[in-house]
């Protein structure tokens, strides 16, 4: 597809986008944002917008993004959970300190992230009607260990998110959602941020582990 056709194809299907497209885009924008700044608004901001997107994925893409959609509904649950985490210390500026994650935590990260592209894609492709069952996958598989990462505070989280970003574009382009497509982008710059921002929050810091 040349460039002219690319961002033709752009234009026309962000003027068809839906209001529940551009709330969840903006939720989900809010969301991070606060991410970056190592807040549990993170979470309350955020659930609005991942319930839209699965309500999108599954209802309005065809055939559905079954992966995605399951992966929002997860957004959603470890919302609940991160919040609740994160809200355990009475310090209103920090819940716990951003740091690395344990050798223990990273075997589970990626081992978790493998064993759950495994087990996606073979649904995807074997017992959906999925055209896209690889990268829906890769997002999917990606995200769920960037959330459980980023609900301990691990900085580990933006290498995960980036990662995500980086397949999700061109997974959303290509299925006509071009809000959420500038949403990745957005993400995935923010993303970047957020890892140097919670790099340097760490080295500022005299513990840099729970």
């Amino acid at each position: 597809m040349s460039i002219s056709a690319i961002i033709t194809k752009f234009i026309q299907d962000f003027q068809l986008s839906t209001w529940q497209e551009w709330v969840s885009t903006i939720s989900q924008i809010i969301s991070v944002y606060f991410a970056q700044k190592n807040s549990v608004l993170v979470y309350p901001t955020g659930m609005i917008g991942v319930l839209l997107a699965a309500w999108m994925y599954y209802f309005v893409a065809d055939p559905p993004l079954y992966a995605d959609t399951v992966l929002n509904i997860y957004y959603f649950a470890m919302s609940i959970y991160g919040w609740y985490n994160w809200s355990l210390m009475k310090n209103q500026t920090h819940v716990f300190d951003a740091s690395y994650a344990t050798k223990n935590e990273l075997f589970i990260g990626l081992s978790g992230f493998v064993l759950s592209w495994a087990a996606l894609f073979f649904i995807l492709k074997y017992l959906t009607n999925s055209n896209t069952p690889t990268a829906d996958a890769l997002v999917s598989a990606s995200a769920v260990i960037a959330m459980w990462w980023m609900a301990r505070r691990r900085i580990e989280n933006w290498y995960a998110w980036i990662f995500s970003n980086l397949v999700a574009i061109p997974l959303n382009f290509y299925k006509g959602f071009m809000l959420f497509t500038a949403m990745y982008v957005i993400f995935l710059l923010m993303a970047i941020y957020g890892y140097l921002s919670w790099k340097r929050l760490i080295y500022s810091s005299p513990v840099t582990h729970e």
